[in-house]
């Protein structure tokens, strides 16, 4: 069992039946998203999980030690990708998974979300999980190691919700790769819903309150499930 990742916790009210893991950007930290998810009004209590990446070395930034889900090695993001650091964060998201449960949360309760580095991370990780979790949130990111997707794939996440957005004018993680990241998923199977907006790589408020209304009406519908069984 890998040890828990540090983690800042936010809990929107008494004790929450759902809980959302967001997962930042490279260099950044859990604190990143903190002012975000405060924005959001949704329909029942949460408890939001915002870990810090490990500190480690980034090629592409000359070895520069930082906060990092794995490492890029090159200007072409999608190139040379870092498996074993992929897979080491793989295992620590689940991990939270994992605490997240033992606490009483149901798996289709639990959400994956993240930014950039964090929402590839979220990707991975929430496709690959065994059983399907409430839905994944990925902001102005791609597919991981793409080419083991089809082996790897959970089938219990098939139908899993995907929330994928991305900046038109993004020079970091290219439009082009975020939208093919896209249509490889819907020719896997999955239907993400894509949105896009005119900024570069970044968030924006139309975003969130995008993000706000998919996250509500999913909770919204566990909630009535819920008092229907």
């Amino acid at each position: 069992m890998h040890d828990i990742l540090p983690h800042i916790t936010l809990e929107t009210g008494k004790s929450p039946q759902h809980s959302i893991i967001w997962l930042h950007g490279l260099g950044a930290d859990g604190e990143d998203f903190v002012p975000i998810a405060e924005e959001m009004d949704l329909p029942v209590a949460v408890r939001y999980l915002f870990p810090h990446a490990p500190k480690r070395p980034v090629t592409i930034n000359g070895g520069f030690i930082m906060r990092a889900w794995y490492d890029i090695a090159d200007a072409t993001i999608d190139a040379q990708q870092d498996a074993s650091g992929i897979r080491a964060a793989q295992a620590a998201i689940e991990t939270l998974i994992a605490q997240e449960m033992q606490r009483g949360n149901a798996p289709e309760n639990i959400y994956l979300a993240g930014f950039s580095q964090g929402g590839a991370i979220a990707l991975h990780t929430g496709l690959r999980h065994t059983q399907q979790l409430g839905g994944i949130i990925a902001l102005s990111t791609y597919l991981l190691l793409a080419e083991t997707l089809e082996q790897e794939a959970s089938t219990a996440a098939q139908n899993i919700p995907i929330f994928m957005a991305h900046g038109r004018s993004d020079p970091v993680v290219p439009y082009a790769l975020g939208k093919a990241s896209a249509e490889k998923l819907r020719g896997l199977g999955y239907q993400p819903e894509w949105h896009e907006y005119a900024m570069p790589h970044s968030v924006c408020m139309e975003e969130v309150r995008d993000v706000a209304a998919w996250l509500a009406h999913r909770l919204k519908m566990a909630q009535d499930a819920g008092v229907r069984s």
